[in-house]
């Protein structure tokens, strides 16, 4: 660990506890060459991994699913924070579980807060996210919604 004081690269740990209710260590150390005694905090980095449908696992990525959201709910009428609040959300939830979280379970969290906010921003998403093909997809998903639209016309 670089000394912040005199940019040294080597110090020795003095002291060592756990420290926010077990989350982080708590190191104290002391620089090799000045003597300057400073503290660190280790945490460890949760990297939780998504199994996408064809079965590839990759990160969760909550940049990629706050840009998602944000093309559902482009021009749409909703609270400035309604995007930090479905990702908020979603992460609670992917963080919680252990081992991979299935893609589809994300898509439904994402469609449940979507549902509750905006209709149209929810279609656009149900569309993508569920491969809509033709107008009878999307009557079927505003019936699941217990809108009434004639999209025939």
């Amino acid at each position: 660990m670089r000394c912040p004081e005199c940019g040294f690269d080597s110090s020795r740990v003095i002291d060592s506890r756990p420290s926010e209710e077990g989350v982080a260590i708590r190191r104290r150390r002391e620089c090799e060459s000045c003597s300057f005694r400073f503290t660190t905090y280790e945490r460890s980095e949760s990297v939780r991994r998504v199994r996408k449908r064809s079965g590839h696992l990759e990160p969760f990525d909550s940049a990629k699913l706050s840009a998602g959201l944000r093309s559902a709910l482009a021009e749409r009428p909703v609270p400035g924070h309604a995007i930090e609040d479905i990702v908020t959300k979603v992460e609670a939830t992917v963080f919680a579980g252990v081992g991979p979280i299935e893609s589809s379970k994300i898509g439904a969290l994402v469609l449940e807060g979507l549902r509750e906010l905006d209709t149209v921003a929810y279609l656009r998403f149900a569309s993508v996210y569920e491969d809509f093909e033709g107008a009878e997809d999307f009557e079927q998903a505003l019936a699941e919604l217990g809108e009434t639209v004639d999209l025939a016309d």
